[in-house]
């Protein structure tokens, strides 16, 4: 059984560093009032930039709540302590702000001149058609 465990610990250590070596971690993270935007330097040299109101919990953030960002860990998430927010690197890059409920309400929310046309189409017909009710 102790063969198994220290199989099991030496795997995940193993895991963990090819996670370090790939994944992106911030190596520093700060807040530009001026461009209103989160920066991340990352530990592959690159920088990423983002609108910090776009996550949850940081809708409504003061400048001041903003700039008081910390690096999680090995730099693999970002927490802001005043909002209690926690938010991955790797989910930022990936464009998750949020839970997948909270994401859904933004994309319904995304404002396109596509989407206004359409709405007043629907609007001069009468609105969004009802649904249907089947029995």
């Amino acid at each position: 059984m102790a063969d198994l465990t220290d199989a099991q610990i030496d795997a995940a250590l193993e895991r963990g560093n090819v996670l370090e070596r790939t994944e992106p971690r911030a190596a520093d993270a700060r807040y530009d009032q001026h461009l209103r935007r989160m920066i991340l330097d990352l530990t592959n040299g690159c920088t990423f930039a983002f609108p910090p109101h776009l996550i949850q919990g940081l809708e409504e953030a003061s400048d001041e709540e903003l700039a008081e960002v910390e690096i999680l860990g090995s730099g693999f998430g970002l927490h802001w302590e005043e909002r209690d927010v926690d938010v991955s690197v790797l989910g930022l890059l990936s464009g998750i702000f949020g839970t997948r409920a909270y994401m859904a309400r933004i994309a319904g929310q995304s404002k396109s001149p596509a989407k206004a046309a359409a709405a007043r189409r629907n609007g001069a017909k009468g609105g969004r058609p009802r649904k249907s009710v089947e029995g």
